[in-house]
């Protein structure tokens, strides 16, 4: 039997749906220092651990 892991790192959209946020409220806690990122070539991509952390902090608005 195979294992589905998510993958390791994730967009600024997907962060936006799992979050049920717009993606500037996510650009806005990236700017803050709150969520980290990392950059892929030209786009952001956030660790789900980093993701994770976040919401077992939760969000704080």
């Amino acid at each position: 039997m195979q294992h589905i892991h998510p993958p390791a790192l994730v967009t600024i959209r997907e962060v936006a749906r799992e979050l049920a946020c717009g993606r500037s409220t996510v650009y806005k806690l990236l700017q803050s220092g709150r969520l980290p990122s990392i950059r892929v070539n030209r786009t952001r991509r956030i660790r789900r651990e980093d993701l994770q952390r976040l919401i077992d902090e939760g969000t704080g608005e």
